[in-house]
């Protein structure tokens, strides 16, 4: 959530960040709201002033036994007033708190201004796209002829998005997850989590799903619980309302979850096979940063996700995400566009964000200073370590043989405990 005060500080500053995110039209009657608020406030305080003041005055009227009717009842009528104008304050606070939630955060300095992801900005590549000799089958073609996939059963059990991963596709799918927790808690000194799959309002508000992402999640409404569209949700709540030490900072967690999306606005995006899924299986790094060291700490944490690609030798590519296709809650993003060469486009297997004090501010996530014991709030970030559909993609794709089988790069191996995957029975 955006600070009021830095609002009204710098209301042009904010004005330009939400225009570049496309979402500036509140903020004329948010600063209004504000200003009635205060004046209101002003108002009542110095009626609270005068009450207490002549409160004073009554008591030494009746301590002296002189009247003191005529200024008890004035009294009467001020408070009366009070009362009205602290009414006035809680229901302009509401409305000011409405628009607060539904603004977005705004974006950081270095980002392009732009409308969509058209305007993305290519940061950098890494590899070459893989050439071969011979004819390529996509990820769908490849895994139904391998036996791997079963989307026809998967639609009979769920519907449509629900993958079925079968035989030595589900061990590579499981291989993947254990392969990239090991990386990011070996080389890279992240704690492991293993997070609850069900998420409270709270915890969804506070990493900025809701109220805006609420048709796209699926809810329990029994219990009022959202299953997580990300492990980022249950992760960064571990620490609400909490107030860690300087010292303790940065805090690095890893955690594995299935993901669940019911991807109420992808109606005609590529949907075929793996590329868009309601449930899918993603590792997600979350860091709590001191703000002055954010953004070093976003560069980070794009290096470790790009070692997980490097490390399966993908081709990949980095793109910083221009203004208007930032998330509601970023400030800056990369997407890590990973080559799927069977399909000949990139596909996005990776966000890396920088909330700054964005999901700190709806959480209540801070920090105390060890120089002079402030509390502030702190700087949340996260980023897909990597998700698995579009890794599967690309994996399938990039190491296809001319017999359409599958061959395992060494580094996977101890994971999968096989060296390719060949024709299963269906």
């Amino acid at each position: 959530m955006l600070d009021i005060k830095r609002i009204r500080q710098e209301p042009e500053l904010f004005r330009k960040g939400l225009e570049a995110k496309n979402g500036g039209e509140k903020l004329n009657n948010l600063l209004e709201l504000d200003q009635q608020r205060r004046n209101i406030v002003t108002r009542s305080d110095e009626l609270k002033a005068l009450r207490n003041r002549v409160s004073g005055e009554i008591a030494q009227l009746k301590k002296t036994k002189q009247p003191a009717e005529d200024k008890i009842q004035e009294m009467k009528e001020v408070g009366a007033g009070i009362k009205s104008l602290d009414e006035e304050i809680r229901q302009i606070e509401e409305r000011l708190n409405e628009i607060l939630i539904t603004l977005p955060n705004i974006p950081h300095e270095s980002v392009k201004i732009g409308r969509s992801a058209e305007e993305n900005v290519l940061v950098k590549e890494w590899g070459q796209q893989p050439q071969y000799d011979y004819d390529l089958k996509d990820h769908l073609d490849l895994a139904n002829d391998l036996g791997i996939l079963d989307f026809h059963r998967s639609a009979k059990i769920s519907g449509s998005g629900f993958p079925l991963y079968v035989g030595d596709g589900a061990r590579l799918e499981r291989a993947f997850i254990n392969f990239m927790l090991d990386f990011h808690i070996d080389r890279h000194g992240y704690k492991e989590i293993f997070p609850p799959y069900l998420v409270s309002r709270d915890s969804a508000f506070g990493t900025g799903q809701l109220p805006k992402l609420e048709d796209d999640m699926y809810l329990d409404t029994t219990d009022d619980l959202f299953l997580v569209p990300t492990a980022e949700i249950p992760v960064t709540n571990i620490h609400r309302d909490e107030i860690l030490p300087e010292n303790q900072l940065p805090v690095k967690y890893v955690a594995y979850s299935a993901c669940f999306r019911r991807e109420a606005g992808s109606y005609g995006k590529d949907t075929r096979g793996l590329s868009r899924v309601h449930q899918f299986n993603k590792v997600e790094m979350v860091r709590f940063s001191a703000p002055e060291v954010s953004y070093l700490a976003h560069e980070e944490l794009l290096n470790d996700a790009e070692e997980i690609l490097q490390a399966l030798n993908l081709h990949y590519r980095v793109v910083s995400l221009c203004s208007g296709d930032l998330s509601f809650a970023a400030a800056k993003c990369y997407d890590i566009e990973i080559w799927a060469p069977g399909s000949r486009k990139y596909f996005e297997v990776s966000s890396v964000s920088n909330f700054e004090d964005f999901q700190a501010r709806r959480a209540n996530i801070r920090y105390r200073r060890a120089a002079d014991g402030k509390v502030s709030y702190l700087h949340t970030l996260n980023g897909s370590g990597v998700a698995t559909p579009r890794l599967m993609i690309a994996f399938l794709e990039t190491y296809q043989t001319d017999e359409g089988t599958i061959v395992i790069p060494e580094i996977l191996q101890p994971y999968t405990r096989f060296k390719m995957i060949k024709t299963q029975s269906k």
